[in-house]
Formats: C-alpha cells, structure tokens, sequence
C-alpha cells in the first residue's frame, strides 16, 4: 500500500510518494514532488494521513517533516522543529499566527501499482 497525494491544483492527478510502511504514526517524512517542492507526509495514531508543504514559511528551511505532532482543540497539528508554530495539518493554517499558511495537499492511500 502506498501514499498517494495530488499537488497540481484543479487536475484530478495523483502522484504516488511514499510505501505507508515507510511512515511511523506519529513521525513525519519529506518527499520531494515532481515540480521541485517538497511534502511533508504524516501518519496519525488513527492511521489518517495528512500532506503539507515542508518549507517552514518563518524560516524558509525545509524542516516541517521533523516536527512533533499534536492537537489543539481537536485539531491535529505539526510543531516547526525551529521556533515552534504550529501548523493545523487539515487545514494548513499556522495556529500561533493567522496572516501565515503552509500549502495542504489531498492524500489518499492506495493499493494499485
């Protein structure tokens, strides 16, 4: 079984990214897209899957991947390895600043090749 996520807006494309035996609940992986970005991939301890953007937009590093997991408000959200804003991981919005987002890509787990 593998991750599946659609990054071009408005086109019904999906990009296989990761085997899901390659993500830990709880832990996060970076993959690099076709168009030169980078995802962050996440897997909760329900088995929800979730994709954003991996620049931290406060730093420009590419460290979203690393950061911890948790929830606000029963909203799940990943905490920047480097100054700590949280990013809802549904809806991309930075919990600790609203004027700032992360880009969220749909997911989907699949089963064909």
């Amino acid at each position: 079984m593998h991750l599946e996520l659609s990054h071009d807006a408005g086109a019904d494309a999906w990009t296989p990214v990761c085997e899901t035996s390659r993500l830990t609940p709880g832990r996060g992986v970076a993959a690099l897209l076709p168009d030169g970005r980078q995802a962050a991939l996440f897997l909760d301890r329900a088995g929800k899957a979730y994709a954003i953007e991996n620049r931290d937009p406060f730093t420009g590093a590419q460290v979203l991947s690393r950061g911890l997991l948790g929830s606000a408000g029963g909203r799940p959200f990943v905490a920047s390895p480097l100054l700590k804003q949280r990013f809802d991981l549904e809806s991309g919005r930075c919990l600790d600043d609203e004027s700032v987002s992360v880009a969220v890509f749909p997911v989907r787990l699949s089963t064909s090749p």
